[in-house]
């Protein structure tokens, strides 16, 4: 008798054992993005798994060993339009659970698992590259760029990128604010702003919940063919003291790494150095003017950076206080183009509970969005991009003040217009000009 409770309490051990290591589904997120989708499964212990896929219909298969089949799998996210839906299917034994992921059309897998770190447990990551992006074929962006047919006259193009997104929140306030969500909302209303000035237009980095990698923003800026990239984040402190904004630009000392790996690439010099590539080869004379070219657009695009900055924080400062009254320096990825002028904006300390709530307040968002395109549109007024709309009307309504000892034939010399242009565009029925009398020089 007592040999059989002995054997009894020692299978109850062991099935109670067994029980407590069977793993546990915990959540269930999807951030669908243009060319893919990340699908991040919460786990109680580090995953066992394998998967395979399947046609006709197009599905991926999951087997998770040892983990049991009871969580619920809807979720609120946006699926996007590669997922269908996950559901469950009937698994290899009673102990593992197998997932199913529904999909519209083929996709490759990338499934790998991540360990604990700070707030996060085990996850199971699946990232879906799309044999179809959306990217590809549609225009929705609203940009449009001829480059055979319409040489002048194009809009200003803003990239706006709304920082973190997806399975990445960014910093949390202490109300549970996520900066994710405060970021993509102040560049839609930059965005709105843009769109509605003539000669401007803007392309959104990402126009929803989805992640994307930092090193990516600034290719899709460039894919867009955009004149400046705008990144929008919140910044935060383990003390809720910190507040106010911030405008970032590149280091140099990143700036100079990032020219020596375009260097490297010399299959993609032609992104940068347009014709001129296909006549420069890998010799070392030519390679060095690869290296002038490639260098001077570097300088130009952080001089202007540095300048737009400079507006974005006098704009700034009429709506939130400045953490930094001057630009900053730093090695952020989202900054690494080296021919698009890119600033960082830190819109203020998520982390401070009075501009969490200022950040959870519309009108001073759409403040936050005004100052931006104050601070772009100023800056473009002054420099606009050749053959740019903007660049158009500034050549044909250029002004002089005519000052002491110049005359018509000297003012015709130096715009490179003739003089009866300069009679016509101003109504003059004689050479005579008179000091201080402002005059219209005409595009030649």
């Amino acid at each position: 008798m007592l040999r059989y409770t002995i054997s009894t309490v020692c299978l109850w051990l062991f099935a109670v054992s067994a029980f407590a290591a069977q793993n546990h589904i915990g959540g269930l997120r999807i951030s669908p993005s243009a060319d893919n989708t990340r699908i991040v499964l919460d786990l109680a212990q580090a995953p066992e798994f394998t998967y395979f896929s399947l046609t006709n219909p197009h599905r991926l298969v999951i087997d998770l060993a040892a983990t049991d089949d009871s969580a619920d799998l809807s979720t609120d996210d946006d699926t996007g339009k590669l997922v269908r839906r996950i559901r469950y299917s009937t698994p290899k034994n009673s102990q593992s659970a197998r997932l199913v992921i529904d999909l519209t059309r083929d996709a490759k897998p990338n499934i790998f698992a991540i360990p604990p770190d700070g707030p996060y447990g085990h996850r199971l990551v699946v990232d879906l590259a799309d044999s179809s992006p959306s990217g590809s074929s549609e225009s929705s962006s609203g940009v449009l760029i001829d480059s055979v047919n319409n040489k002048r006259d194009r809009d200003i193009i803003i990239a706006i990128d709304a920082g973190h997104g997806g399975n990445d929140p960014g910093s949390i306030g202490p109300a549970g604010t996520y900066e994710k969500r405060i970021t993509l909302s102040i560049a839609k209303e930059l965005e709105a702003l843009v769109n509605a000035e003539k000669g401007m237009r803007a392309v959104m980095i990402r126009s929803g919940d989805y992640y994307i990698y930092p090193t990516k923003r600034p290719e899709i800026a460039r894919q867009k063919k955009a004149d400046l990239l705008i990144s929008i984040h919140a910044d935060a402190f383990s003390q809720p003291e910190p507040r106010g904004g911030s405008v970032w630009v590149l280091s140099m000392r990143r700036a100079d790494s990032e020219l020596g790996r375009w260097l490297e690439k010399t299959e993609r010099h032609s992104e940068l150095l347009g014709g001129a590539a296909e006549v420069i080869s890998d010799n070392a004379s030519e390679r060095y003017l690869a290296e002038t070219i490639l260098g001077l657009s570097m300088d130009h695009s952080m001089s202007a950076s540095y300048a737009l900055s400079q507006n974005v924080l006098s704009e700034m400062r009429t709506v939130t206080p400045l953490h930094k009254r001057a630009p900053q320096a730093a090695s952020f990825a989202v900054l690494t183009a080296p021919d698009i002028p890119s600033i960082l904006v830190e819109v203020g300390f998520i982390s401070n509970p009075q501009e969490e709530k200022n950040l959870n307040w519309s009108t001073h968002r759409q403040r936050l969005a005004r100052a931006m395109f104050n601070a772009a549109k100023s800056y473009f007024m002054q420099v606009p991009p050749d053959g740019t709309l903007w660049a158009s009307l500034k050549e044909r309504n250029r002004t002089h003040r005519v000052r002491s000892g110049e005359s018509l034939s000297l003012l015709a010399q130096r715009y490179n217009v003739k003089v009866s242009s300069i009679k016509e565009a101003n109504n003059l029925r004689t050479d005579v000009v008179r000091i201080g009398q402002v005059l219209t020089i005409p595009s030649t």
